[in-house]
Protein backbone atom coordinates (compact mmCIF):
# COMPACT_ATOMS: atom_id res chain seq x y z
CA UNK A 1 0.00 0.00 0.00
CA UNK A 2 1.38 3.29 -0.95
CA UNK A 3 1.19 6.26 1.63
CA UNK A 4 1.58 9.91 1.14
CA UNK A 5 0.90 12.83 2.85
CA UNK A 6 0.56 16.29 0.83
CA UNK A 7 -0.68 19.26 1.53
CA UNK A 8 -4.18 20.24 -0.21
CA UNK A 9 -6.03 23.79 -0.64
CA UNK A 10 -9.66 23.41 -0.65
CA UNK A 11 -11.92 26.29 -0.27
CA UNK A 12 -9.24 28.64 0.77
CA UNK A 13 -8.25 25.94 3.45
CA UNK A 14 -5.52 24.60 3.91
CA UNK A 15 -6.05 20.63 5.21
CA UNK A 16 -3.47 17.88 5.11
CA UNK A 17 -4.37 14.81 2.72
CA UNK A 18 -3.25 10.95 3.48
CA UNK A 19 -3.21 9.46 0.36
CA UNK A 20 -4.19 5.48 0.75
CA UNK A 21 -4.05 3.87 -2.81
CA UNK A 22 -7.00 5.39 -4.30
CA UNK A 23 -8.08 6.44 -0.93
CA UNK A 24 -8.21 9.97 -0.01
CA UNK A 25 -8.43 10.93 3.88
CA UNK A 26 -8.30 14.94 4.70
CA UNK A 27 -6.57 16.57 8.37
CA UNK A 28 -6.57 19.94 9.70
CA UNK A 29 -2.76 19.68 10.85
CA UNK A 30 0.33 17.94 9.53
CA UNK A 31 0.90 16.77 12.68
CA UNK A 32 -2.62 14.78 12.53
CA UNK A 33 -2.11 13.45 8.94
CA UNK A 34 1.41 11.75 10.27
CA UNK A 35 0.00 10.58 13.57
CA UNK A 36 -2.70 8.72 11.58
CA UNK A 37 -0.04 7.66 9.59
CA UNK A 38 2.34 6.15 11.65
CA UNK A 39 -0.97 4.61 13.75
CA UNK A 40 -1.97 3.19 10.15
CA UNK A 41 1.55 1.62 10.21
CA UNK A 42 1.71 0.25 13.19
CA UNK A 43 -1.80 -1.74 13.29
CA UNK A 44 -0.83 -3.36 9.75
CA UNK A 45 2.54 -4.15 11.16
CA UNK A 46 1.03 -5.79 14.15
CA UNK A 47 0.37 -9.52 14.07
CA UNK A 48 -2.66 -11.08 12.97
CA UNK A 49 -4.34 -14.19 13.54
CA UNK A 50 -6.85 -15.98 11.25
CA UNK A 51 -9.90 -17.21 12.84
CA UNK A 52 -9.59 -21.15 13.76
CA UNK A 53 -12.05 -23.11 10.91
CA UNK A 54 -14.77 -25.69 12.04
CA UNK A 55 -13.66 -29.21 12.30
CA UNK A 56 -15.96 -30.01 9.46
CA UNK A 57 -14.70 -27.63 6.35
CA UNK A 58 -10.70 -28.47 7.60
CA UNK A 59 -11.79 -32.20 6.71
CA UNK A 60 -12.54 -30.81 3.24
Amino acid sequence: MKIVVQPQNQGGERLWQVRLDQHCVSFRSEAEAHQFVARLEARLRAPHRLPELPEQRRAS
